[in-house]
This record gives C-alpha cells, sequence and structure tokens, in this order.
C-alpha cells in the first residue's frame, strides 16, 4: 500500500516540473517574438523578424556592363546582408531576389513578371536605361517602386513615371555640370567639345540635352562618335574626331569601351581632354586602360572606398565581418550600397505599410537624407523623383582617382 500511495505523489511531482519546463521554453518563445523597437538595430536570427519585405534585384553580371554591373549589384546585396544583421527594417527582413539578365530587354521582362507575379516583390532595383524604360508603365501599373541604376533624364517625368526614383544625378545633369565646369575654366576663346556615347538607350540618354545646354551656355559641340560597348578599337572614331580638334570629349560608356578610347587615343597622340561620365569612372578603368588613363577626368555621383568618410564606417564594419577589407572593393560596390541603402529609409518611413503604395509613399517623405559622404543627399516628394543633381569631379593622377571638387551642379 506504501508503494502504491508513493507512486501518484511521484508522477505528481514530475508532472509539476514538466509544466515548470514548459512555461519556461514558452517565455523563451515570447521573447524571441519581441517588438520591432527590441528587434531594430540589433543581431537578429531569423525567427526574430515580424514579417519580410521581398525586393527584386535585376542585375548585369555577364552582359554588355557587367564590367560595373557585376560589383554594383554586390553592393546592394552586401547592405541587404548588413541591415538584416542589424535587426532589418522596423523588424522586417529584406529578402532580395536578385537575377542576372544579361542587359537583355526581353530577359528583364521576363524576370519583372516573375518577380511581380511569383515572387510578390513590394519594391524593385533595377539595372539598364533600355529596359528601364521599357518596363515604367508596368511599374506604375502594378505600383512598384522602381529604384534604377540608369539616371535617365525621361525618369524624371513623374507623369510617365510615377513610381521610378533616380538616386544620383541623371546623365543630362551629370553633361550638364561638366559643360557648365568646362566653361567656367576653359582658358582661350569658345570651349570645342566632342560627345562620345554607344547606340543604346544609356549611350543616348544626355546627347541631346547636353547639344541643347552646350549651345544655351556657349559651348561649341563640334562632333559626335559611336562607339560599342564592347568595342576593342575606336581608332576609326577618333581619327574622325581628330580632324574637328576638340578641347575636350565627354564620353558616355562604361569601363571597357573608355579604355579602349583613352588607349587608342594616346596611341594616335590625340592631346583632348577626356572627361567620362559615371559609369566611365572607377578604379576598373585604370588597370584596363593603364598609362592612358593618366589626366582623364570622371564624373564622381558615389564615393571611392579609400575616401576617408563617415559613411564608410559600415561598410568597413560590414566587410570586416565577411574577412574582407575596404581595399578589395570599388566604387561601384559603394554605388550599389547606397542605393539599398536609400531603398531601405523608405521602407522604414514607410512603416507596416509594406505594399508599393505604402513604400512609394515613404520614399516621398525622404528629405535631405545624410549618406554619410558617400553620395551627395537625396530629397524625394510626391512631384520630384530625382534625388539630387549635384556630382565631384575626380582626376587619376599616379595611378589613382583623385577628387578636385566639391559636388556640383550647373
Amino acid at each position: 500500500m506504501k508503494n502504491n500511495i508513493k507512486k501518484p505523489g511521484l508522477i505528481l511531482a514530475c508532472l509539476i516540473l514538466l509544466m515548470g519546463i514548459l512555461a519556461g521554453c514558452g517565455s523563451s518563445s515570447d521573447t524571441a517574438g519581441g517588438s520591432s523597437d527590441q528587434n531594430q538595430g540589433s543581431s537578429s536570427a531569423e525567427g526574430e523578424f515580424k514579417g519580410t519585405v521581398k525586393v527584386g534585384g535585376l542585375f548585369d553580371i555577364t552582359g554588355a556592363t557587367g564590367d560595373v554591373g557585376e560589383p554594383y549589384a554586390r553592393g546592394e546585396e552586401a547592405f541587404v546582408e548588413y541591415i538584416n544583421s542589424k535587426g532589418g527594417v522596423n523588424g522586417y527582413k529584406i529578402e532580395l531576389i536578385g537575377e542576372d539578365y544579361g542587359y537583355k530587354i526581353p530577359e528583364a521582362q521576363k524576370l519583372y513578371t516573375r518577380f511581380k507575379s511569383k515572387e510578390k516583390v513590394s519594391a524593385i532595383l533595377g539595372w539598364g536605361t533600355g529596359d528601364t524604360e521599357a518596363l515604367r508603365q508596368q511599374v506604375a501599373a502594378d505600383k512598384i517602386p522602381f529604384f534604377s541604376a540608369s539616371y535617365s533624364e525621361n525618369l524624371k517625368n513623374i507623369e510617365e513615371s510615377p513610381y521610378n526614383f533616380l538616386t544620383a544625378a541623371s546623365y543630362s545633369d551629370q553633361a550638364r555640370s561638366v559643360l557648365k565646369w568646362i566653361k567656367d575654366n576653359h582658358e582661350g576663346g569658345t570651349p570645342k567639345v566632342a560627345l562620345i556615347y554607344n547606340d543604346t538607350p544609356f549611350g543616348k540618354s544626355p546627347i541631346e540635352d547636353a547639344k541643347n545646354f552646350a549651345a544655351e551656355i556657349g559651348v561649341d559641340i563640334v562632333d559626335e562618335q559611336i562607339v560599342d560597348l564592347k568595342a576593342l578599337d575606336a581608332t576609326s572614331q577618333l581619327l574622325n574626331m581628330k580632324k574637328k580638334n576638340p578641347d575636350y570629349a565627354i564620353i558616355q560608356e562604361t569601363w571597357g569601351a573608355t579604355a579602349t578610347i583613352l588607349k587608342d587615343a594616346k596611341k594616335l597622340g590625340i592631346e583632348t581632354q577626356f572627361i567620362g561620365l559615371n559609369w566611365a569612372t572607377g578604379e576598373g578603368l585604370i588597370p584596363l586602360a593603364q598609362d592612358a588613363a593618366e589626366g582623364f577626368i570622371g564624373v564622381v555621383t558615389h564615393a571611392f572606398p579609400y575616401e576617408d568618410l563617415p559613411g564608410m564606417a559600415e561598410v568597413k564594419e560590414y566587410l570586416e565581418s565577411k574577412g574582407e577589407t575596404l581595399e578589395s572593393k570599388d566604387q561601384k560596390f559603394i554605388q550599389g550600397w547606397v542605393t539599398a541603402k536609400i531603398l531601405a529609409e523608405g521602407i522604414r518611413l514607410a512603416g507596416d505599410d509594406l505594399s508599393g503604395e505604402g513604400i512609394r509613399k515613404g520614399i516621398e517623405q525622404i528629405q535631405n537624407l545624410d549618406l554619410g559622404g558617400l553620395a551627395a543627399p537625396v530629397t524625394f516628394g510626391p512631384d520630384d523623383h530625382a534625388g539630387t543633381n549635384q556630382i565631384r569631379l575626380a582626376r587619376v593622377e599616379n595611378g589613382k582617382f583623385e577628387v578636385f571638387t566639391d559636388y556640383i551642379g550647373y
């Protein structure tokens, strides 16, 4: 009988102990699903996010602009990983679904359809001018905010592009600022300028605006030459340009074609001052052009990793967590990082409304966003999706781009 009495008592004790353990587990689970304030700015495990916001990424890794597209895409991916490690945005995880579309408009359209219909993305980080312009009516109809690496002037038109945002000076604004700098700094009569570009929407984007602005301020556009993005020889175009003897030539290309132009110009003894817009500028140009890059001037929309700027601290922190250094990255990586950072700010200001419409309204609240010197501050509004028109200029000196102006406009 004594044994029968003790067994129920033992069972009861075990049950009480088990209930205590389960209660402890329940308490731990409640803590893990804490508020967004607890999650924001602290390291988060996967289950600690209160939700996910999906962002599509149109990347050019293997296409005609892959020389600059690959580091740009890696910068976007890096920032997203970094911000998620800090608790995401308002406690939400950003899921970046990036794909290489090879700089082919039909492929971009296919990916866009997948992002919209299957992935249900709330925003897109895009790339090229041709595909961005081809998609702008669709993104407007679908109400999906679109941050492109294209800085086409056309995207400033709110009526035609209500869901597109420019995160740096447009190509046309870059060209206008360069022409204004030429006008202000040229000595010896009216400056003569040539335009060199590729036969794509990207290449042609600033040309008419540049010609109109040059006429307005008293700069002569004396020649235009088309050089393919993948060109390995530009001798014939440069010989034609040489006949017009321009003082300056503005280049709208990426690193590969720009290097070809500079090397062939050096071989031909051309003394024209070459000035590249932003995708022609960056560290990747120098090993391609070698000593022919000396003296080249480039438009700088985003900082070089070797600049000592406040905003570089978080990039350094992220890279060190991966066993990498700032020295291993280039300006286009920073450019991608900054673009994703601006989108994250728009998502933050959207609060809990993570629909496309909600994020658009969040982006339109951004006022003079301080990017720690990594780029010019950006401002958006319901009637203005052009974040800035400011650029800097840098010159290649002893194999390195050295910035020689503050932010300037026109």
